[in-house]
């Protein structure tokens, strides 16, 4: 589909959205990292990883929500855009109180904030996958 929020002919969405997920899936590799080498700075580096990536995510969906409004009523795109876009809200929540959970320490994450980006990771990939054939493999509308 046609994105309709565009700058010089190309999508904001899509432009934006590499950074979220960019930034929120090293996170949970920097916290595999601690979890391996037990180094505070990896710990802190995922802290604010995750902390950019919901920011920017918030952007990114402000965009997303102005392509999604767009689509016709009724039609498989709109469906698959609302999956898309709520699946994503999911994982904005989940890295969120992840976020919310190391506040205190973020040096030293607790288990549940690990599991939970752990499982911001795994939804992103089902729910990337839904953006990809909404931007990618769907009729133009």
């Amino acid at each position: 589909m046609k994105a309709k929020a565009r700058i010089l002919g190309h999508p904001v969405h899509q432009i934006l959205i590499v950074f979220p997920l960019g930034l929120l899936a090293t996170s949970f590799f920097f916290d595999i990292a601690w979890l391996v080498r037990g180094s505070a700075q990896l710990a802190i580096v995922a802290w604010w990883m995750i902390f950019a990536g919901v920011v920017g995510g918030v952007l990114a969906a402000f965009f997303g929500m102005i392509d999604w409004l767009a689509i016709p009523r009724g039609t498989r795109a709109r469906r698959v855009g609302a999956l898309h876009g709520s699946g994503m809200g999911v994982v904005a929540m989940l890295y969120a109180a992840s976020w919310i959970l190391r506040r205190d320490a973020p040096q030293e994450p607790e288990a549940l904030a690990i599991l939970l980006s752990g499982l911001g990771v795994l939804l992103t990939v089902i729910t990337g996958w839904l953006g990809g054939e909404l931007a990618d493999r769907m009729e133009e509308v």
